[in-house]
């Protein structure tokens, strides 16, 4: 378990530092009136955050690995696959939006 914490810290860390340079790409993509959208996530994507910017979602993923990092073992087994998928969901979309600003 403790290899699994400290992965997590360490993913934490990396989708924090994605997520900045991301919305800084997304506030330089707005100044020049590209880049219009409600959300980068759907309603239905698992993020109650609703946001124009990764910061707001990795927020959301930060805060729910700290309380569940309070819990007992048996309920962070139960509840730490729904919050692999949102980082996985958001290293996924970072990558691809950063591979798009390359093109």
């Amino acid at each position: 378990m403790e290899n699994i914490i400290q992965a997590l810290q360490e993913t934490l860390q990396v989708l924090y530092r994605k997520a900045i340079d991301a919305d800084t790409a997304l506030d330089a993509l707005q100044r020049e009136q590209k880049g219009k959208f409600q959300a980068i996530f759907p309603e239905q994507s698992g993020f109650s955050t609703q946001a124009k910017r990764f910061g707001p979602y990795v927020e959301e993923v930060a805060t729910e690995w700290n309380t569940l990092q309070e819990k007992d073992e048996e309920t962070v087994k139960q509840q730490l696959p729904a919050l692999v998928q949102k980082l996985e969901q958001l290293l996924t979309t970072i990558n691809q939006f950063q591979a798009s600003l390359r093109k």
